[in-house]
């Protein structure tokens, strides 16, 4: 039998368990949104954080709960920046950050796993990105391919988003739908990791938020 890759994993599991994964993978995602605000002063953390609770709330909840992701979605939109004006390395994984939101709003708008799965590809895009700009800048060709495959972060996040997948291909198996308790698990692990998608740390962000 055929070994799955990642993105093929995803798309077998059910739909609820597809948007648990994209929400751990989008708070990952959202803290390096966070310091480019901190540093730059632009944009809005706000509603990129209200969408995610709203959807963890509602991924649990179902029908119980009406969410507006289309609205979500439009206040996300509106505070994500652009490289044009923002001279800065940080503008593109805050961009990212926007991105993965968008997309897994989109996804749940259209009730689309396409959507959901690329909430994955898009994180790891972004470590890659975020690579290639720093460390891969002045490297040949041959020496920055081998430093985006090989990179600790690369690795990690590749690992990252297979260990939770494995954790929620055991529960989905036998329980169809995310428990509460399941949600506030998972969300837990994002916040306990402590750092972003690309290694920025969510204790120096709350540092800095109190200085």
């Amino acid at each position: 039998m055929p070994v799955l890759n990642t993105f093929e994993r995803i798309r077998a599991l059910p739909m609820a368990y597809q948007t648990v994964l994209a929400l751990y993978l989008c708070e990952r995602m959202v803290p390096n949104y966070d310091l480019f605000y901190q540093v730059t002063g632009f944009g809005d953390p706000k509603p990129l954080h209200s969408a995610l609770n709203a959807c963890w709330d509602w991924v649990w909840q179902g029908k119980k709960v009406k969410v507006n992701f289309s609205r979500w979605q439009e206040k996300v939109d509106d505070v994500t920046p652009s490289e044009h004006g923002h001279d800065m390395l940080g503008v593109y994984p805050a961009m990212d950050a926007c991105t993965a939101v968008s997309t897994l709003l989109q996804g749940l708008i259209d009730n689309s796993s396409a959507e959901l799965v690329s909430v994955a590809k898009i994180s790891q895009a972004s470590v890659a990105k975020f690579l290639e700009l720093t460390e891969g800048a002045e490297l040949e060709p041959q020496e920055r391919r081998k430093l985006l495959r090989d990179h600790e972060l690369t690795q990690y996040e590749i690992e990252i988003q297979q260990g939770v997948l494995n954790y929620l291909e055991t529960i989905s198996s036998a329980h169809p739908q995310p428990s509460k308790e399941l949600v506030q698990q998972v969300r837990g692990m994002a916040r306990d990791e402590g750092i972003s998608n690309i290694g920025v740390s969510v204790e120096e962000l709350e540092e800095r938020v109190k200085d």
